[in-house]
């Protein structure tokens, strides 16, 4: 059994030292392993290998059937070491003995209630993933990367529209080091402060800012994107993204991703959620990462590559939408791809494809529909209506009997 046992900044209590003493091995950082051997630790001291992931496994393979303590910042599962020993060694192996988290102690030193506030992590990931929190008066508490991370988030906010945002820097919470630092983001004075910081962002507007993606609902607007033409347009994204039904954690492929709108809104929708966006074009792809950064998903994962072959090797998807050019071949690919339950969402704009949908809609069921939308525009001095190039959509859930 390992022993995950999280510590405060002021270092281990009481019965983690006790831990300690009994321990054969004790893994951890640099800072953890000083405070193990500040305290007389007799156990063989082991530093985290670097990288650490693909290193973890030969580590833990190496000390097994030792008696091994692994120390950690306050709960380690939260974005912690823990959480990773669970996935690698399987929840029977691992014990967990959490201290008050960082963000417990950010909540209580702001007086902010769990339930009026985001968390997220910017440890090691990159710092676009906050955008997808900025609201005006949201409240989001982010896990700091580093001493220059605060400025980095005021640059992004300030840059994102969001330059009244007050920010509050927390950094040693829990000992006796503990400091605060205040400002807003368009005016934040700390190149950089203590490592060991949490960041507490009341997100707000700057006076004129028209922010990207400030709506979680399905169909932002088309601006938001960056788009060469090739961009399933909002009404249309937001019924192919009910029809797709996304679930917390579920993977989307989306097939011929163009500007990789629909992903990026399926990956908005929940943290956890999942997209692989497939293109064959380069400047493309290139754009939807773009797009997935600005708006606030940037794990979202790109596939370069023709549609037919790019599906082979990619896991299992619970739902595949397909947006441009989907042959025969692809549709059936796809279709036999989707796991039990899977959605899928075909749309097209030309005949050749429509017969392909209707000839899959013939033998699987689902919805076929026809999606015709007009906006109004100027005629002269009046005004009527403009039709847009109507869309054939077909839906349909995989089951036992239309598999």
């Amino acid at each position: 059994m390992i022993e995950v046992v999280g510590v405060r900044a002021d270092g281990p209590d009481e019965a983690a030292r006790r831990m300690l003493a009994d321990a054969e091995v004790v893994l951890g950082g640099e800072r953890h392993l000083a405070m193990a051997r500040a305290l007389g630790v007799q156990a063989e001291l082991v530093p985290w290998p670097s990288p650490m992931r693909p290193g973890l496994p030969a580590l833990m393979e190496s000390v097994a059937g030792r008696r091994v303590v692994v120390l950690a910042s306050g709960d380690p599962m939260v974005s912690g070491i823990g959480s990773t020993l669970v996935r690698l060694l399987g929840p029977e192996a691992v014990r967990i003995r959490p201290a008050a988290s960082s963000l417990a102690l950010a909540r209580a030193e702001m007086r902010w209630p769990e339930e009026t506030c985001d968390f997220v992590s910017l440890v090691g990931r990159d710092i676009d993933r906050l955008r997808r929190h900025l609201a005006p008066g949201n409240r989001v508490i982010a896990l700091s990367g580093g001493r220059g991370t605060p400025a980095e988030v005021a640059a992004l906010l300030r840059e994102a529209g969001f330059g009244a945002t007050r920010m509050t820097v927390l950094s040693d919470l829990g000992s006796e080091a503990q400091a605060r630092f205040d400002g807003t983001a368009a005016e934040w004075p700390y190149d950089t402060v203590p490592p060991l910081n949490v960041l507490c962002l009341d997100v707000a507007m700057a006076d004129g800012a028209r922010p990207a993606g400030l709506s979680l609902a399905p169909g932002l607007p088309d601006e938001d994107f960056e788009n060469d033409g090739q961009l399933t347009k909002r009404d249309i994204r937001a019924s192919a993204l009910a029809h797709l039904r996304p679930c917390p954690g579920e993977l989307l492929w989306d097939v011929g991703a163009g500007a990789g709108s629909v992903g990026i809104e399926w990956a908005r929708l929940d943290r956890r959620n999942r997209v692989v966006s497939i293109e064959r074009d380069h400047e493309r792809a290139a754009r939807i990462r773009r797009n997935a950064d600005r708006l606030g998903v940037p794990e979202l994962r790109v596939v370069e590559g023709d549609a037919a072959t790019a599906i082979d090797d990619l896991p299992t998807p619970d739902a595949v939408f397909l947006g441009g050019g989907a042959t025969a071949e692809v549709i059936a690919a796809c279709w036999e791809a989707l796991r039990p339950g899977g959605r899928i969402v075909v749309h097209t704009v030309t005949l050749e494809t429509e017969r392909a949908i209707i000839d899959a809609w013939q033998r699987h069921g689902g919805d076929l529909t026809r999606l015709s939308i007009e906006s109004g525009q100027p005629i002269g001095r009046f005004t009527g209506w403009k039709p847009a190039r109507p869309v054939v959509q077909w839906a349909a859930q995989k089951n036992q009997e239309n598999a």
